[in-house]
């Protein structure tokens, strides 16, 4: 996908769509924000990772690079491939709508999933053309990942390291012991795999018929407890137990005067090198086909990356080290082209970091929620906004600009009521002046465009609680905000 045109789209992470089954799926009301989208004149709908999500249900702390999460495999698609009854789905849970409640939602979710995967396998669904070539296409993942998935449930402690040690160091014999023995749970993780894949893609070809590119994102980091490093432990810098040495965050900043210590394990890149990245090949192939477009979180850390000593409690502490990033998108290079990939420049960025981005001609991020300081210098106001970036209201990370608006500090309201010259600025304003920025694209967080108050933001970093669970309205989105929308982007010229 090209970004050499002016463009628009929408930031909305499909969990958080409205339906009946607690979260949001790829089913019937996705496809109703993408007819949504193609209305509203957006040509982008810019996602979160899709990967299975641990306790915290963060997108960003995935249990694989590479799988899909079964949360968001649609029920009523199932049943209409025959895997289970309208009976099933005729009377779920009173969910809440505005939330998601994990704890009820999973249950009644994979209670449903199981009873799928039974009716699949009766059927022979593994023995179909079409299940063989996704276990052709995808076995070079899906293998390791089931396997993991199924030891991750059955096998005692709270992550991969506490497995029994011939497991843990991944010796034959212990493979293949846990793979007859652990056989349903594998089957049905292949299963849920192939379902998502088989949704996913059908929604990604009815959104580019619609003329709507698909944005998704890269977490930089992979956790610690995936099939990724259990699968690759040299790849990582770990000690002979097996346990990071050091692990991934990034110093004090706007969000939190300690750091984030995500305790994400850290690449080992002189081993990375060694293999001709070919892990970072694997993965970014994969998800330039899963999107038309990738962003990569915390690109800084292609260059240098924040190293905190495992033991540390927070981030302070942390030291900057070298990354072999350039190298390995060099290799991307060569092999693809022009590389479709957004960088995320956010925080503490350096000369060193910023030329890398351009050396591949990676656009940038702007946010407008960081552009009210009082100088002119800024680098996110508008007027200093170049072609080659990508204009937010906010991110998944701010509060909602609604939220943000109420929130401000006296001189920060006046900066921003001097530069827009408004006595009381409001969403709609900031949302103007993100499509009227000279960035070639501009992203909109649907609960800016809907004008929605804090309660509605999606993650706070930092915190754990209460975080990636806010759902949209089921009757939020209609003609007339479609038609709102159109008017000002074109307006703007992004057509």
């Amino acid at each position: 996908m090209q970004l050499n045109r002016r463009k628009s789209g929408i930031l909305l992470h499909p969990s958080a769509l409205p339906g009946p089954s607690g979260i949001g799926t790829l089913g019937e009301e996705a496809y109703a924000f993408v007819d949504w989208l193609a209305a509203a004149g957006q040509k982008i709908w810019q996602i979160l990772p899709l990967g299975p999500t641990d306790f915290s249900h963060s997108p960003y702390q995935s249990f694989s690079a590479f799988a899909g999460n079964p949360n968001l495999i649609d029920l009523d698609l199932l049943a209409k491939e025959g895997l289970l009854e309208t009976a099933d789905l005729l009377s779920p849970p009173d969910f809440p709508k505005e939330k998601i409640d994990y704890p009820s939602v999973l249950p009644y979710r994979e209670k449903l999933l199981w009873k799928a995967y039974q009716h699949f396998r009766t059927q022979r669904g593994f023995d179909t053309d079409s299940y063989h070539q996704f276990s052709d296409q995808h076995g070079w993942w899906l293998d390791s990942w089931s396997l993991f998935d199924a030891c991750r449930r059955f096998e005692p402690g709270t992550d991969w390291s506490q497995w029994r040690q011939q497991l843990r160091d991944r010796e034959q014999e212990a493979l293949e012991k846990a793979t007859v023995q652990y056989g349903e749970q594998i089957g049905f993780s292949r299963f849920l795999q192939y379902q998502f894949m088989k949704q996913w893609f059908a929604l990604k070809s009815h959104a580019n018929q619609k003329g709507i590119a698909i944005f998704g994102d890269i977490p930089l980091y992979v956790a610690f407890n995936s099939a990724d490093v259990w699968s690759n432990p040299s790849l990582f810098l770990l000690d002979d137990q097996k346990q990071p040495t050091s692990v991934g965050g990034v110093p004090p900043d706007y969000f939190s005067k300690t750091g984030q210590r995500w305790g994400n394990p850290l690449f080992n890149w002189d081993r990375m090198a060694d293999q001709g990245f070919a892990w970072w090949m694997a993965r970014l192939h994969f998800n330039l086909r899963l999107f038309d477009l990738i962003r990569i979180d915390h690109f800084r850390g292609l260059e240098a990356f924040w190293a905190i000593p495992a033991t540390d409690k927070t981030a302070i502490h942390g030291s900057w080290m070298k990354a072999r990033g350039d190298e390995m998108l060099q290799l991307l290079q060569q092999q693809i082209g022009s590389l479709p990939i957004v960088a995320e420049d956010l925080g503490l960025i350096t000369e060193e970091v910023d030329q890398l981005r351009r050396k591949y001609g990676l656009p940038g991020m702007k946010v407008l929620q960081f552009a009210f300081s009082g100088e002119a210098d800024n680098p996110h106001l508008p007027h200093n906004h170049e072609r080659d970036f990508v204009a937010y209201t906010g991110t998944h990370d701010n509060t909602t600009t609604a939220g943000w608006l109420q929130g401000l500090k006296k001189a920060e309201k006046r900066h921003l009521c001097q530069y827009l010259g408004k006595e009381q600025p409001d969403c709609k304003n900031l949302v103007a002046k993100a499509l009227e920025s000279t960035a070639n694209v501009a992203i909109l967080p649907i609960q800016d465009v809907l004008a929605l108050p804090a309660a509605a933001r999606m993650n706070k970093p930092g915190t754990i609680k209460g975080n990636w669970i806010w759902r949209l309205n089921p009757n939020a989105l209609g003609n007339e905000e479609a038609r709102t929308l159109r008017e000002l982007t074109e307006l703007y010229g992004r057509r």
